[in-house]
């Protein structure tokens, strides 16, 4: 999941962005609010924390741009007030939640996680290929009678090569759209993380996790048609 922080305060949204990183989180730190709206429109997010005052543009500002744009995307205020009309206002703009400062980071995640569980339970969370069912929000696995408890990148990774089965994935768009960056580091964990996957879904033996020399990843279904094929030419 991806959480979008606008806070113009350096040291505190540096704090904020390394504690919602280490709790699963894909971050990216917005130090104002023409950035972040910038930031926003280059990969839209799953959710947003705005800081309400901020240089260049508003959080409220931001807030009714990034509603307008796309309506299913929370937003929480982080504020140093507690007036009511700032509290009113930022309901009305379509807030999910509103933190006062100053408050405990574990708060933030927990509302986080509270929202989220919210805003996507109507969402098909299930992604299914072949006999191998992903449900997404419960990081769970099935794979025939056995069933994996995933992390959150194993998860966000299964998902990306089921939505994109029987197509060649290029290495490098994997740790772009998985990691955010096309980096060689990151390219070493994401080659133990495909090795765990494998591992996985290794009972459905309708599908396979196969390495593309020189360029990336496929996930392969083996179709019933094809498997009479085989059969039948040996």
């Amino acid at each position: 999941m991806k959480v979008l922080v606008a806070e113009d305060d350096r040291d505190f949204g540096n704090i904020l962005t390394q504690y919602i990183s280490i709790s699963g989180f894909e971050v990216k730190l917005g130090r104002d609010g023409k950035e972040a709206w910038e930031l926003f429109n280059q990969d839209k997010p799953d959710i947003c924390v705005f800081d309400v005052m901020m240089p260049e543009m508003d959080g409220f500002t931001l807030a009714e741009k990034v509603k307008e744009a796309h309506p299913d995307v929370p937003v929480i205020f982080l504020t140093a007030k507690s007036l009511k009309e700032d509290i009113v206002r930022g309901l009305k703009i379509g807030a999910d939640d509103y933190i006062t400062k100053p408050f405990d980071p574990e708060v933030l995640i927990l509302r986080i996680n509270n929202i989220l569980k919210r805003a996507y339970a109507s969402t098909n969370d299930e992604f299914k290929v072949s006999q191998t069912v992903l449900k997404y929000n419960m990081l769970e696995l099935i794979c025939g009678n056995k069933k994996e408890k995933l992390t959150l990148k194993e998860a966000q990774l299964l998902k990306y090569f089921i939505i994109n089965k029987n197509k060649i994935l290029a290495r490098e768009d994997i740790l772009t759209e998985i990691w955010g960056e096309d980096d060689y580091f990151l390219g070493r964990s994401m080659d133990v993380f495909i090795s765990r996957l494998r591992k996985y879904v290794s009972e459905d033996k309708n599908i396979d996790i196969r390495t593309v020399r020189g360029t990336g990843f496929i996930l392969e279904e083996i179709k019933k048609e094809e498997q009479k094929k085989e059969v039948s030419s040996e």
